[in-house]
């Protein structure tokens, strides 16, 4: 230790010492007050402080610069914490600075996930708009979640996820710097909001919740918040919360409830939470669905299940059951977090079992069965039949001209069913189907292709525009779907009696080189890979000068 690093560590002491006789006994949060024996002596009323400790490689400099606002210097830090060098401070040092000193920037939110209808109104031009997953939400912002639901993560990493028909408004989004502290004041006007706060930091961070009858003062928990005309409830499954009427909060901790009416003289009501219910197992991995989910009875009459997705925290399902069993189904692959509360008489969902469990649903070929392959049918919607070998599954028809169905001309609907139509009438033609199985949401399987062919003729093929460039005349026509290829014929008289130039093209487009001062007629039709082929189109008169 140096000799100066060794003068300054008696002060040290004495001022760590004084801090703490200061401290209240009871005190919760470490919030030190500015004593009038330090240098800085320009406020005598108790000034909220942060302790910072730096890290290896930190010098006091650069923390003085990323910490402090530009109305306060580094040496007047000093000052204040009665330091005459700031060189002397290293690594596992620790200085106080007052909370009013610290940079502030406000730091916008994010919604993770939104499923369903979810409005956004801007708090700063009033303008109302569909709120969508990774939209950015800043002060003053108001979200309407109607028949929706959306998780929004806070600048720390803390989760809110909100329920149907809540009004929730962003009052306070403000970041100290780089000191890692936030300080988050929301307003919770009507609905309901489950929240994971992530632990505030101690000296000055600050996560508030406001209701139109109660305030919820958080550290660091996990809890569920209702609000409505007749009062707010609270019920807390991790850490605690001060709740209550604002200046008159009362500690709830983990386990327990509490409800403020705005009806009557009750005041703040304080009861123990219904126990979580005890589950029985569930396979870890669901590799079929439905699967129940049971637990074991309890005197509760109802309970109350919610389902979330892990990494976005989507909200994806919750109800209020009877009995002792839960059929889970139609979840996409992935993992899921499943909550299980008991409700009291009053409603009052208790502590949560909270059941991990991962999606992992894997789709099977189908089974087809009609029409045979290289069936020839009469009706231009042929019925299409198949068996699912799998559970849980959906699947549809994909129709197509080619085998390696590059352009899908008619598919039906996604369906848990084993038969269905083309989503259009087909013409005449050669074609291809298959049925495409899918099972979680990103499991898919293909049955082969089989043919088919419909029956009637080709629509006759009718030209679209004739070009002349210098000798060479160019003819344009329709294409045909199902059609392989197109017949032209060149003749000099409408009849075509006498045919000069015939010819099998597969494009809609054809170059001629005729002789000037004759007439020419040109005609088409279409061609098919199978039995069919059309009747000839009407004739177009060719002349060129």
């Amino acid at each position: 230790m140096t000799d100066s690093r060794a003068a300054r560590l008696p002060s040290l002491l004495l001022t760590l010492a004084l801090l703490i006789g200061a401290m209240p006994a009871a005190a919760e949060l470490s919030v030190t007050r500015g004593s009038a024996g330090h240098a800085d002596t320009s406020s005598a009323s108790p000034m909220p402080e942060w302790i910072y400790t730096l890290r290896p490689g930190e010098s006091y400099s650069e923390v003085a610069n990323d910490l402090l606002s530009q109305n306060y210097s580094a040496g007047r830090l000093l000052q204040y914490n009665g330091i005459g060098n700031g060189a002397t401070l290293g690594a596992g040092d620790s200085v106080r600075i007052p909370l009013a000193w610290l940079k502030r920037q406000p730091q916008p939110a994010r919604a993770t996930s939104v499923a369903g209808t979810v409005q956004l109104i801007s708090g700063s031009t009033g303008r109302k708009t569909s709120l969508d997953e990774d939209t950015l939400i800043r002060v003053g912002d108001e979200i309407l979640s109607a028949s929706g639901t959306a998780t929004i993560e806070l600048a720390d990493g803390s989760e809110v996820r909100i329920s149907p028909n809540s009004r929730l408004i962003f009052n306070r989004l403000t970041q100290y710097g780089k000191a890692g502290m936030v300080d988050t004041r929301l307003r919770l006007d009507s609905g309901e909001i489950h929240t994971r706060v992530k632990p505030v930091m101690e000296g000055g961070a600050r996560f508030e919740i406001e209701t139109p009858s109660a305030v919820a003062a958080v550290r660091g928990t996990a809890f569920a918040l209702q609000t409505s005309p007749g009062g707010t409830s609270l019920q807390v499954t991790e850490g605690d919360v001060d709740f209550g009427e604002p200046g008159k909060t009362r500690r709830i901790p983990a386990g327990f409830g509490a409800s403020l009416s705005t009806t009557g003289n009750e005041g703040l009501s304080i009861r123990r939470l219904p126990p979580a219910p005890a589950v029985n197992p569930l396979p870890p991995k669901l590799t079929q669905l439905p699967s129940t989910m049971t637990w074991q009875e309890d005197p509760a009459p109802r309970h109350r299940v919610d389902i979330f997705e892990t990494d976005s925290g989507r909200w994806v399902e919750s109800r209020e059951i009877s009995g002792n069993s839960f059929d889970i189904g139609q979840l996409d692959n992935g993992s899921y977090e499943i909550h299980l509360a008991a409700l009291d008489t009053r409603g009052t969902a208790g502590m949560p079992s909270v059941v991990p469990v991962e999606v992992d649903l894997q789709a099977r070929t189908a089974s087809l069965e009609s029409p045979a392959d290289g069936a020839t049918v009469n009706d231009d919607m042929p019925e299409f039949r198949w068996q699912l070998k799998g559970a849980n599954e959906v699947a549809r028809v994909e129709i197509a001209e080619d085998k390696e169905f590059r352009n899908l001309i008619a598919t039906s609907e996604w369906a848990p069913e084993t038969t269905a139509l083309p989503s259009r009438p087909l013409g005449p033609g050669k074609y291809y189907w298959r049925v495409v199985t899918e099972a979680g949401g990103n499991s898919v399987a293909t049955t082969k292709p089989r043919q088919l062919v419909v029956n009637g003729s080709l629509p006759p093929v009718r030209i679209i525009s004739v070009n002349y460039i210098d000798s060479q005349v160019r003819v344009f026509w329709e294409k045909v779907d199902t059609a392989a290829d197109y017949r032209l014929q060149l003749s000099e008289e409408p009849g075509f009696n006498n045919i000069i130039k015939e010819a099998t093209l597969s494009d809609t487009t054809a170059a001629l080189r005729l002789i000037p001062g004759r007439r020419y007629f040109v005609r088409l039709k279409a061609l098919s890979d199978g039995p069919l082929q059309s009747r000839w189109g009407p004739g177009r008169e060719l002349y060129l000068e």
